[in-house]
This record gives C-alpha cells, sequence and structure tokens, in this order.
C-alpha cells in the first residue's frame, strides 16, 4: 500500500491535475485518505469536495472524467501530481479547459482561454 501523509492541513492533502500529454495545468483539489483509495483502485481521479463535504469523483456530473495516466508523490509524502487523461474536454467547473485561465496582466485580471462547455447547460439540469 501506498502511504501518504495526512496528517496535515486537516486530513486533506493537495492534488494537482496535469494534461499527462502537454503537461498543462487543469486544476487543483484535495484528497483524503477514502478519494486516494478509490483513485489507485480505479484509476480515475476522485477528490473530496471541502464545499460538498464528500468524495467528488471527477466528472460525475458533467462527464469530463479524469484518466489517472501517472502519480507522482512530492518528497513528504504530502501532496501528489495526477497526470491525467482530459475526457470531455474541460477540467474546470466554468467549462474552460483548465481552472487556471485567468492571467495577471499589469495589475488586471483577464482571461486567457475559452470555454468549452456552457456550465448553466450541463449543471443546472432540471
Amino acid at each position: 500500500m501506498i502511504e501518504l501523509d495526512f496528517s496535515k492541513y486537516g486530513g486533506l492533502i493537495p492534488a494537482i491535475a496535469q494534461d499527462f500529454r502537454t503537461g498543462e495545468v487543469l486544476m487543483l483539489a484535495n484528497i483524503n485518505p477514502e478519494s486516494w483509495q478509490e483513485t489507485l483502485a480505479t484509476g480515475r481521479a476522485v477528490y473530496y469536495s471541502r464545499s460538498r463535504k464528500r468524495l467528488w469523483r471527477k466528472g460525475e456530473e458533467s462527464g469530463n472524467v479524469q484518466l489517472i495516466r501517472e502519480i507522482l508523490v512530492d518528497c513528504d509524502g504530502d501532496s501528489v501530481i495526477f497526470k491525467v487523461e482530459q475526457i470531455g474536454g474541460a477540467a474546470c467547473h466554468t467549462g474552460h479547459r483548465s481552472c487556471f485561465y485567468r492571467k495577471v496582466d499589469g495589475g488586471t485580471l483577464g482571461e486567457t482561454g475559452e470555454t468549452v462547455f456552457d456550465p448553466k447547460k450541463v449543471y443546472n439540469k432540471q
């Protein structure tokens, strides 16, 4: 079993999702022991959502899942990088490919990426 140090940060550790082909950083989320074990068992990214206070199986609502291609663990065992294949084109709930679609430029914050899907159509299904 691969042990990580969940004793810091309130039982959560940061997990960076990175495109395994391009190296583009897609998102930053948190994992707990349960999401870590499920990620290892299924080969799909599973996070812990602080806002929902439960496991978050990436793509469970949007269909934009992340297939694990490689996992890197830092020297202290308290953060990981998931190198993923992003299925569905977007990692961000805003509809952008990456959550890091905004750039600081001369004291202003501007968008650098296009949206891949309309979040209102994906998340507000009635």
